[in-house]
C-alpha cells in the first residue's frame, strides 16, 4: 500500500460524522514493519517531499501550510525532525505558538497567526497554531479575561456558549481566504492515547537526556484529558473543510505517524501540478548566449 493511500484513510471528508472515539491511536492501517522497513518507507516519502518542494520554490506560485496539533508528548517535535529532515531549510519555516504576548493580547486572535503564514514557494509549519484558542482556552476560559473581549459585537454577545462558534466561524473564514490565495493547508492531529502519553511522560523522567522536556503542568492537564477530547472532536468536526482537512494520525507508533504525514504531504503537493519555469523568447535567447559563452571559455 502506497503512502498517500494509507493518509487518505485518516482524512476527515465528513466532518459532521466524526467521533473522535472511533479513530484508534494505536492503529498501524494493518501495516506491521520493522525499524528497517520503517525508515525505508518514510525515506521514500522524504524523497517525494524533497524534489516537490523544489519546485514549489521554483514554481512560486503556491505556499503549504501545516498545522500540527496534539495532547503533550504525542510527538509533534520528532515528526517534524524526521519528515522534514531531507528537505531543503531553506525553504521550511517552523513556528511554535506560546502563551500570548501583550502586543499579542492587544490585537485579534488570529493577529499573531497571520503574521506567520508561510510566502509562496515555502513550507510554513505551525507546533501548535490558532488553534490553541478553541483548545486551551476553551478548556482553561479563564484565560479568556486577558484577551478583554468587548461584551457585545457585531450584534451578539460573547457568552461562553457562544464566543466558540464565533472562533469556529472566524477559522473556517480565514483558512478560505488562505486557500483562495494561494495557501495549501493541511492540518494533522497526532491522536495520542492517554496510555501512551503517560508511558512516555515516565520515559522522560528516567532518562538525563529527556528530563528537560518534562513539566509537572504536563500532568495536571491530564486530569482534563475528557474535556481536551470533547474539545478536540468539536474542532474537527466544525473545521474540517476541503479547503484545510483535518488528518486525525495514530500517535501510538511514531514510524507510523511519520509516514502518514509525509504521505498526507507528498500527495497533496503532487494535486498542485507544480512546475519548473519555463524559459521562451528573449529569455531563453539569454540563456543560449550564455551557453555559448561558457562552451568557448572551456574550448579555450
Amino acid at each position: 500500500m502506497k503512502l498517500d493511500q494509507i493518509a487518505k484513510r485518516f482524512r476527515i471528508d465528513k466532518p459532521e460524522a466524526f467521533k473522535l472515539a472511533e479513530h484508534d491511536p494505536d492503529d498501524t492501517a494493518g501495516l506491521s514493519v520493522d525499524k528497517g522497513e520503517a525508515k525505508d518507507l518514510l525515506k521514500e516519502g522524504i524523497e517525494r517531499l524533497s524534489d516537490l518542494q523544489e519546485k514549489l520554490y521554483a514554481d512560486n506560485r503556491w505556499s503549504v501550510l501545516i498545522v500540527l496539533q496534539a495532547m503533550d508528548a504525542a510527538g509533534k517535535d520528532s515528526l517534524i525532525e524526521h519528515v522534514m529532515s531531507g528537505v531543503n531549510p531553506q525553504g521550511v519555516q517552523v513556528f511554535s505558538f506560546k502563551e500570548p504576548s501583550k502586543e499579542e493580547l492587544d490585537h485579534d486572535f488570529l493577529w499573531r497567526i497571520a503574521q506567520r503564514v508561510p510566502e509562496r514557494g515555502r513550507i510554513g509549519i505551525f507546533n501548535r497554531s490558532h488553534y490553541e484558542e478553541v483548545l486551551v482556552v476553551r478548556v482553561h476560559p479563564e484565560y479568556l479575561k486577558a484577551q478583554r473581549l468587548p461584551s457585545v459585537g457585531n450584534g451578539q454577545k460573547n457568552s461562553d456558549k457562544d464566543i466558540w462558534h464565533q472562533r469556529f466561524d472566524d477559522i473556517r473564514g480565514f483558512e478560505k481566504h488562505l486557500a483562495r490565495n494561494g495557501t495549501l493547508i493541511l492540518k494533522f492531529f497526532l491522536n495520542v492515547s492517554r496510555g501512551e502519553q503517560r508511558k512516555r511522560f515516565l520515559d522522560r523522567i528516567e532518562e538525563p537526556g529527556k528530563r528537560w522536556k518534562f513539566s509537572t503542568a504536563d500532568v495536571k492537564e491530564r486530569a482534563l484529558w475528557p474535556n481536551y477530547m470533547e474539545a478536540y472532536e468539536e474542532m474537527i468536526r466544525e473545521t474540517s473543510t476541503p479547503e484545510a482537512p483535518w488528518y486525525v494520525v495514530p500517535a501510538d507508533h511514531k514510524w507510523f505517524t511519520r509516514l502518514v504525514v509525509a504521505g498526507a504531504m507528498a500527495d497533496a503537493l503532487e494535486s498542485l501540478k507544480l512546475e519548473f519555469p519555463k524559459l521562451e523568447g528573449a529569455a531563453l535567447e539569454e540563456l543560449q548566449k550564455a551557453r555559448k559563452l561558457l562552451t568557448e571559455e572551456r574550448d579555450q
